[in-house]
């Protein structure tokens, strides 16, 4: 999951990588009394899991503690691609000489952690790495030396940064990567990595990626998680285990299945017929008849949703388990909506069986493009 900047900034001040001094706020009630403690001019950001927040006015700097009020109230509350800001964070102004881009990936090429450093900071590393290649210098960590000395000398010399940097870009690296490991992230980033008037690198803005599968390992990113506001449908699914994707707002197709490449799958060649999917569910591995049918409930719950394309290679997950909760949910909700079935694997024939005794809108077919098919024909008809 994408942490919020000042949950990253939390993380950063707990591994005393260098950031601004900064307060938390949700209502302009508390602003005059934890603000006291900054010194201005400050800038105002706002806290939403979304990138382009600048460009959309979620950025605004102040002078004084009027000018911090009249931005806080324009910013609190704004809709950022969706995003509803809830949160400001707040932070002291920094005199900027230079702005660079630091990040440790897990590269999913190598199976391993990635430094991913530049002497360009301050926007997206894709488009340095489109206009200026040559400044996007990339190394692999390996997990059994950590960070070693020749890490931070190869970065600064191949980039032509003064080497006067490296006990502090030496010290950066060692206390990210600690972090990167500790918290089970699959990114860190800082961008900017800005250096001060007075020479200091500070972390200006962070991004952390913390892996989904670590988070009952992770208790206090779980307890930011579950304090999210959040939509009541992923919220619901979450309960369950499963993972409840919106998509777009006005689609009326929803997909079901176990894994993300057959989810992308289906929601390509949906999109390629022109129809639109509203919701997307990943329902894991071993998913028994009573989760089925959960998992059914849960995604017909959106009313906008007028088919639901099930599509389950079957392993952990047996087919006749499939059908039946199929069954449970036709029975249950007696919604008149299209549930198209596709399914391989596992007592697929028994689960075939199944499908063919259930009285209501379902129908099975033989394959994804098949299945697309179908969606395509009954369009429009319910």
């Amino acid at each position: 999951m994408d942490l919020m900047e000042y949950k990253a900034k939390e993380l950063y001040d707990q591994y005393t990588i260098p950031t601004m001094r900064g307060i938390v706020i949700d209502n302009l009630d508390d602003l005059e009394s934890k603000a006291s403690g900054l010194t201005f001019p400050v800038v105002a950001k706002a806290q939403v899991q979304v990138g382009g927040r600048g460009k959309a006015g979620g950025v605004k700097f102040a002078d004084n503690l009027e000018e911090l009020k009249e931005v806080s109230s324009s910013i609190l509350g704004m809709d950022i691609k969706g995003h509803i800001v809830k949160k400001l964070l707040i932070v002291e102004k920094l005199e900027v000489k230079q702005e660079w881009y630091l990040s440790i990936i897990l590269d999913r090429l190598t199976k391993g952690p990635m430094v991913i450093f530049s002497s360009i900071g301050g926007m997206d590393i894709e488009e340095t790495a489109k206009t200026s290649p040559e400044k996007v210098l990339k190394a692999g960590i390996d997990p059994l030396l950590g960070i070693k000395e020749y890490l931070p000398r190869y970065l600064l010399s191949k980039s032509g940064c003064d080497m006067v940097y490296f006990d502090q870009l030496y010290d950066l690296l060692y206390k990210i990567y600690k972090m990167f490991c500790e918290y089970d992230c699959t990114l860190v980033e800082i961008n900017p990595l800005v250096i001060s008037s007075d020479n200091k690198l500070v972390a200006l803005d962070g991004k952390v990626t913390v892996d989904d599968s670590a988070l009952t390992r992770q208790p206090d990113i779980l307890e930011f998680r579950e304090s999210l506001p959040d939509d009541e449908l992923i919220l619901e699914a979450r309960r369950f285990r499963f993972l409840y994707i919106p998509c777009e707002p006005d689609g009326d197709v929803a997909v079901m299945s176990n894994g993300s490449g057959m989810i992308m799958s289906c929601i390509d060649l949906i999109s390629q017929k022109g129809m639109k999917v509203g919701a997307a569910l990943d329902l894991g591995g071993g998913a028994t008849a009573d989760r089925i049918k959960e998992a059914i409930r849960i995604i017909l719950s959106n009313t906008k949703i007028q088919m639901l394309f099930i599509n389950i290679f079957g392993g952990i997950t047996r087919c006749d388990e499939v059908a039946s909760g199929v069954k449970l949910a036709v029975e249950e909700l007696a919604e008149n909506k299209l549930i198209l079935v596709r399914f391989e694997g596992t007592n697929k024939d028994k689960g075939m069986e199944i499908l063919e005794s259930i009285q209501g809108n379902v129908v099975a077919v033989d394959g994804l493009r098949e299945g697309v098919q179908e969606l395509d024909a009954r369009k429009g008809q319910l």
